[in-house]
């Protein structure tokens, strides 16, 4: 078993190196320069559609914009933007938060053209519905001889999507912050009721299909990120002083390398410090992964430049500002340097620090709220795998592995198993990139009669 473990272990971590990183970032480099800065030319556009300013209750789809958006949403932000956050500056410094957002440029633009050919090339599932996501525009886009890496892209959804990475992330969290201080003790059955409480939540919503997770998305997302927003401004607001030189800092670093603690690559500190904050980034906004066409596949539109504008808000809203926020948490209250804590318990810290009584209470709000919304849209994920691979009347099958995959999480501390997913959520990546990057010209030749189209109307 010892010997499994450590090939799995060796498997994630090869799967999260560098031809993957290669893959997502200079494949969504490629992107963002082919579309010549399509994400930032036309981002007040891509609010307008957001807000539905060009809805039309006739086009196919199942869900609004704003629903596929807070769908998506809902799966990235979530223990990546706290933890994952907190990981990067206890190895890195300040200055992986500017290769964070390097990376989340990039993925603006990957975004766009995945979530637009979700749209352009949607297919019917078993029962005649219309679906969307990787599988879908490998199959229809690219033909019937590309349908191995469709069933690729599915088998690894199957296991990437579980849970069982998450809730274990959730139950340490609420066993740092509210079991442990208040002398409970952590045992199997604390954590079994933990598990159970979860199953309670996640199969009231999931049950109810996309149309239920859609809805309480929408209402959880922009709720929890307000909360965060405005914990973190007081966090900011108490320590105003100190922003100006760790904002300053975020840049100067970027480029020294002067507080980073881990592995070398290519040679030295500066290229470890860019592939530890690409890495954060990649594994909190999941641009390239394929996720989130999936959702954005659901879209109420006709129009897939729409959906692809407002996909690319994704990576801006998870990375640009909720890691952002955690970063300047972290960094402003001085616990990054004076800790020892990591991941989660570093940033619970910072909010101990700041607001003694109540600040780590409020964050483990935040984080149950995050991780039970991302609980929600993996199920679905799921299901469309399931759906693909099996059938559509095949696909509820999976909610009910998914269901006892959460009590699994949250009972064991299972590496192997968390490992395993970790690494098939980043193979989803291959033909999803893949079939992105070949498929590119014709989302570039649709944005061309979009927008001329659009200007045509408008005179």
């Amino acid at each position: 078993m010892k010997l499994l473990d450590h090939f799995i272990s060796e498997f994630a971590s090869f799967v999260w190196g560098l031809p993957l990183l290669i893959l997502l970032i200079g494949g969504g480099l490629y992107l963002l320069i082919y579309s010549r800065f399509l994400p930032f030319r036309f981002l007040w556009h891509a609010i307008q559609v957001l807000r539905g300013t060009y809805d039309n209750p006739n086009d196919p789809g199942e869900i609004s914009h704003f629903q596929a958006l807070t769908t998506a949403l809902s799966a990235t932000v979530g223990m990546g933007n706290i933890a994952g956050v907190a990981v990067a500056i206890a190895i890195g410094g300040p200055g992986a938060v500017f290769w964070m957002w390097v990376s989340a440029i990039i993925g603006m633009a990957t975004k766009f053209f995945t979530s637009a050919l979700a749209i352009m090339y949607r297919g019917k599932d078993s029962e005649g519905k219309l679906q969307g996501g990787p599988m879908y525009f490998i199959t229809e886009g690219l033909g019937k001889t590309w349908k191995p890496l469709a069933v690729m892209f599915s088998v690894c959804g199957l296991v990437g999507a579980l849970p069982i990475f998450n809730v274990n992330q959730l139950t340490q969290a609420i066993n740092d912050i509210l079991l442990v201080p208040n002398h409970v003790e952590v045992s199997l059955t604390s954590n079994l009721i933990i598990g159970l409480v979860l199953v309670s939540i996640t199969s009231l919503v999931i049950l109810g299909g996309l149309d239920r997770i859609s809805k309480t998305a929408s209402k959880l997302v922009p709720a929890m990120v307000g909360l965060y927003f405005v914990l973190v401004l007081f966090i900011l607001a108490v320590n105003i002083e100190e922003v100006p030189k760790y904002f300053g800092m975020i840049f100067s670093n970027a480029f020294t390398a002067q507080n980073f603690k881990g592995d070398t690559f290519l040679g030295g500190a500066l290229g470890g410090l860019i592939l530890l904050g690409i890495r954060r980034a990649a594994f909190s906004n999941e641009a390239g992964i394929g996720t989130a066409p999936m959702a954005h596949g659901a879209a109420k539109t006709a129009e897939p430049i729409r959906e692809g504008l407002v996909a690319m808000l994704g990576p801006a809203i998870d990375t640009l500002l909720v890691c952002t926020l955690t970063a300047l948490a972290i960094l402003v209250t001085g616990v990054w340097q004076t800790s020892d804590a990591n991941g989660v318990s570093l940033t619970a810290t910072a909010f101990g620090h700041a607001m003694p009584v109540l600040g780590k209470y409020l964050l483990l709000i935040c984080i149950f709220v995050f991780s039970i919304s991302s609980l929600f849209s993996y199920s679905y994920y799921g299901t469309k795998c399931m759906s693909f691979l099996f059938g559509a009347d095949k696909k509820h099958l999976y909610n009910y592995i998914y269901i006892a995959s959460i009590i699994l999480g949250a009972t064991t501390s299972l590496s192997m198993m968390i490992n395993l997913i970790d690494g098939f959520f980043a193979l989803m990546a291959i033909p999803t990139m893949v079939s992105t990057l070949i498929m590119a010209p014709r989302v570039m030749a649709r944005v061309k009669t979009y927008f001329l189209t659009l200007k045509n109307n408008n005179v």
